[in-house]
């Protein structure tokens, strides 16, 4: 029976604090159960490639980042995320460095949790086909164009 106790406790996870600063992520339906799939290493190498993208893009390639809903879920993706990001803000040497870090903390919380984000281009609606109201605008500017060159004639 010692023995079946034993295994029994080797395959329940522990449901430990955060600030024991390992890792407790809840279930995305909120009733506290512990999910195993993202793991203290698994997250530190999420945190690290969000850095490291972020240095290299210019802001105004940045994505633009959601409204993160407060649930459990995220405030404990939130607080486990916090004590890895302070080794990285420690090392930072000027406030550009400080910003892409955060920055690149907030993206890699949005990649943990499963937030959809979208790039510049389309969170602003940009797109290459040139809008109808500048088309429109073009027209009358070419019909006064031409009455003024009629006019110029004339006299």
């Amino acid at each position: 029976m010692a023995e079946d106790a034993a295994s029994q406790l080797a395959e329940k996870p522990a449901n430990v604090d955060a600030t024991v600063n390992i890792p407790v992520v809840v279930d995305s339906n909120d009733d506290g159960t512990v999910d195993q799939e993202l793991k203290l290493e698994q997250m530190r190498s999420t945190l690290e490639e969000a850095i490291v993208e972020t240095r290299s893009t210019p802001l105004k390639n940045r994505p633009r980042l959601p409204h993160v809903a407060l649930s459990k879920r995220n405030r404990t993706v939130v607080r486990t995320l916090n004590p890895i990001q302070v080794t990285y803000l420690e090392a930072s040497r000027d406030l550009c460095e400080t910003s892409s870090i955060l920055f690149g903390a907030a993206l890699a919380v949005c990649r943990i949790i499963g937030a959809k984000f979208y790039t510049v281009e389309r969170a602003t609606g940009k797109s290459s086909t040139i809008p109808a109201w500048r088309i429109r605008i073009e027209k009358h500017i070419a019909k006064a164009r031409a009455l003024i060159g009629r006019l110029i004639w004339f006299r």
